[in-house]
């Protein structure tokens, strides 16, 4: 049996952000660009036969919305994610990495310890690099623990424009947005 993959795009104060799942939960997001197409493009890859369903997770969708007005928002447990692709020490990083709260940076080094992996900060760097659904696994809250930004893989960078924010600079919006640092 295929499982049916729906997506969605939509539009924050940030640009458009969107949202792919399926029947076990959510699989992947993709943060804000002012473009709706570079969005899409990025969002779909690889996905087999998606389908378009513009009130797709609503409530999820109006929790971004008020996340990019500023509003601190709580994503985890709100709705089930599609990790299973990942590996065990992927998951529980990420897991990890959801716990850390609203307004909040904590180290690779803090996150490898809270996941029980106290020599495994570099391990949990790439482990994050690996996150499908960014924002809501906040791996834009882990930093250097010299307080230096580090890096954020969050966005295709090859087929993005110059206008697009993304990288450290974004990572580094994003924490301003949350005032974390």
């Amino acid at each position: 049996m295929v499982d049916t993959i729906k997506y969605t795009i939509f539009k924050t104060k940030w640009g458009y952000f969107g949202l792919a799942a399926n029947a076990q939960g959510l699989l992947r997001t993709v943060l804000p660009s002012p473009d709706r197409k570079i969005t899409q493009n990025y969002l779909l890859a690889g996905l087999s036969k998606p389908k378009f369903q513009k009130n797709l997770l609503k409530s999820l969708q109006d929790k971004i919305v008020a996340y990019f007005n500023g509003r601190a928002v709580k994503f985890n447990g709100d709705i089930p994610l599609a990790l299973d692709n990942l590996g065990p020490f992927i998951k529980e990083v990420l897991m990890g990495c959801g716990k850390i709260p609203y307004g909040k940076a904590i180290s690779y080094s803090q996150l490898a310890r809270l996941v029980g992996k106290p020599l495994a900060a570099r391990a949990v760097g790439n482990a994050l690099a690996k996150n499908p659904v960014p924002l809501i696994i906040p791996c834009h809250r882990v930093i250097h623990a010299d307080g230096s930004i580090g890096k954020f893989s969050a966005f295709l960078e090859a087929k993005a424009g110059p206008d697009i924010i993304r990288g450290k600079t974004l990572k580094l919006k994003l924490l301003q947005l949350e005032r974390a640092i």
